[in-house]
């Protein structure tokens, strides 16, 4: 027995390839305790992505403090994401197996696409974004290679985000681990450098409803595009793992990371045109500190794009891909490596990642508020063996769909789309309600539509 233990737990060692994809991990196989999540979510967004989302505030009109306070408050959001994560502990398996519960096999199809959609556009974003640094680093060097050294750059970027998710779980939690030590430290300088001169004077003119609700949709689209995630790292976790262990050490995490980034990038649009933010930051820094801060954008962005292209992996599986969670990811890797190659050549960055941020929340945001609302209605307890029985199973519904949830769904996304207001589309209710974006809201006519409907056909906790 001791052999035939020793052998499983080998499936989610650090490099070798993990055999597990979202098949339900046995009891026996469960390792680890609630600290890791810290390291997950603290490595995973020391990423310059906050930086940028902290310029954007203020480019929308508001102060320092106000951004400042935008930046909080997303940040708080990592309490929810990091409390979902329970439902893997239950069931031992992806976020994107779990929701069909609220959605109904088939029914958690068509969000699984949109949702495998929006990961790898956060993975080509921070792709992008660490290239970007590497170009620059190359240009600094006395290289100056053109299109020949973003394509270099891009190919190291990839291979360094590729190589740690594809060797899977264990690994990557082991990477954004110490990853972590380096980039504290130098972000934490970053941090000395850049907020003294933080002008924290308020504008002559204050931001108004768009401007404020530009900047939530902004900082809240990151911390809301892991909703479909946490279960994907506590799946391994101890059945005994509480509640308030992971919620406390995920929480503290993502929280920590992304508002001493956020703030940076609020101080840093303060003192100069934002942009092209990697040369603005820099622009900052002193000239010894510049090469350590491009090498820190590299890594930061490295570090964010892992984890969501290892959630990749695991949400082609549930669309039923019929492959290993390690050759799902291959697909997944050729769609960011072909995007970041459109984001990088074929458009202006800045523009493209709002104009995405802008437009993903349109679906994301209502899908949160249906699957967070059902985990609550079931406490978080599950038919384990269910969610993948398929048809005939708990989770079939009518025809694999389960209509409170498909008509809460759309209920939110008709709501986030009369009243989003980005670059791509612009809501009819926008010019009526003052220029304000309420795009997040959909995730509340969502969750409460949800919880309406259910009420009516009780959603009873199941068993383990």
């Amino acid at each position: 027995m001791a052999t035939h233990t020793a052998e499983q737990q080998r499936s989610d060692e650090v490099f070798r390839v993990e055999t597990h994809g979202i098949d339900r991990i046995p009891d026996e196989e469960r390792h680890g305790s609630a600290k890791d999540l810290f390291w997950l979510w603290f490595g995973s967004n020391l990423t310059f992505t906050y930086v940028i989302n902290g310029a954007l505030a203020v480019a929308f009109g508001l102060s320092f403090w106000q951004a400042t306070a935008v930046v909080v408050v997303g940040g708080l959001a990592f309490f929810v994401i990091s409390a979902a994560g329970l439902s893997g502990i239950r069931t031992g398996t992806a976020t994107l197996v779990i929701s069909r519960a609220a959605f109904g096999t088939r029914g958690n199809w068509p969000a699984g696409v949109l949702n495998w959609v929006v990961s790898i556009g956060y993975t080509i974003v921070n792709t992008v974004v660490g290239t970007l640094a590497l170009e620059v680093f190359f240009a600094e060097i006395g290289w100056q290679g053109g299109d020949t050294a973003r394509a270099l750059a891009l190919l190291v970027t990839l291979t360094l985000t590729f190589a740690v998710a594809m060797w899977g779980h264990a690994t990557v939690q082991f990477a954004e681990r110490w990853m972590a030590y380096a980039l504290a430290a130098g972000f934490a300088a970053l941090l000395v450098f850049v907020l003294p001169g933080a002008d924290t004077a308020a504008p002559a003119t204050g931001p108004g409803a768009a401007g404020w609700s530009l900047a939530f949709v902004v900082v809240l689209a990151s911390p809301f595009s892991y909703v479909p995630m946490p279960a994907d790292y506590t799946r391994y976790l101890p059945g005994t793992t509480s509640l308030r262990s992971i919620t406390w050490s995920g929480a503290l995490g993502g929280f920590l990371s992304s508002v001493a980034l956020g703030v940076a990038g609020v101080a840093a649009a303060t003192q100069t045109d934002m942009t092209d933010a990697v040369a603005g930051t820099e622009g900052l820094l002193p000239g010894w500190f510049q090469p350590v801060f491009l090498a820190l954008v590299l890594l930061g962005s490295v570090t964010n794009s892992i984890i969501t292209l290892y959630s990749s992996s695991l949400n082609l599986q549930v669309l039923g891909i019929p492959w290993s969670r390690s050759r799902a990811i291959l697909i997944s890797a050729a769609v960011t490596a072909a995007g970041s190659l459109w984001a990088l050549f074929f458009a202006d960055f800045t523009e493209s990642l709002l104009s995405f941020l802008s437009l993903l929340i349109i679906v994301f945001a209502p899908w949160s508020g249906v699957f967070l609302t059902d985990m609550g209605l079931r406490r978080c307890r599950y038919d384990a063996v269910a969610l993948h029985a398929g048809r005939g199973g708990a989770y079939w519904y009518r025809a694999g769909c389960h209509p409170a949830g498909m008509a809460a769904l759309l209920t939110g996304i008709a709501f986030s789309a009369l009243t989003c207001d980005s670059e791509l589309w612009t809501g009819p209710l926008v010019a009526p309600l003052g220029g304000a974006d309420l795009t997040l809201l959909g995730s509340v006519v969502a969750a409460l539509t949800y919880a309406a409907l259910a009420s009516r056909t009780p959603v009873r906790p199941a068993a383990r």
